[in-house]
């Protein structure tokens, strides 16, 4: 229930609809959940329509509490849709520079998104992927949000994620969250 005073909103009573029981009862998932509460908490603002933002937290919630799912993969998706979501997204279907649709096999933190092997030579700062880590960047990007938790991925791929999902948090929201 909630009443205006001012020119701010407060709480005055709720009813609990899900409260994610298995956080914790797991340090780990309590450090996880912790970590993209940070964020989103960094993110919002009061009386902003953050719905998608929102959707996403809940969903990731829920996969953090209920399900195995590799807590490294989980925040890397979570960061990266979360960026895409506030504005940042990445280009991912042609080189940043040349506009080629093949061979895009480095993310390009300087000019946000894929280059090609050519590009991407003179770009020190660009990293290269697999054919994998790329797919998998597209559908998180992509992907219908109650769905976006719905793949695994082999942990190469996982510890690419996790790069571009650091330095591009870092990059784009100008702070080091770190667990």
């Amino acid at each position: 229930m909630l009443y205006k005073g001012g020119n701010t909103y407060s709480l005055n009573s709720c009813e609990t609809i899900e409260v994610f029981y298995n956080i914790r009862t797991d340090l780990d998932k309590l450090t996880c959940a912790s970590y993209i509460t940070k964020i989103v908490n960094d993110i919002t603002t009061e009386n902003q329509n953050t719905y998608r933002v929102l959707q996403l937290f809940l969903n990731t919630l829920y996969m953090i509490s209920e399900t195995d799912k590799n807590l490294e993969l989980i925040k890397s998706v979570f960061a990266i849709r979360l960026l895409s979501i506030i504005g940042f997204r990445p280009v991912i279907d042609e080189c940043q520079i040349c506009k080629a649709k093949e061979n895009l096999f480095s993310f390009s933190f300087k000019d946000n998104g894929l280059k090609c092997i050519t590009c991407a030579k003179q770009d020190k700062g660009a990293i290269e992927i697999l054919p994998t880590t790329l797919d998998t960047l597209r559908y998180i990007i992509l992907a219908n949000p109650k769905k976006i938790y719905s793949f695994d991925v082999p942990k190469e791929t996982v510890n690419e994620l996790n790069i571009i999902a650091k330095i591009y948090l870092r990059e784009k929201l100008e702070k080091d969250y770190k667990l």
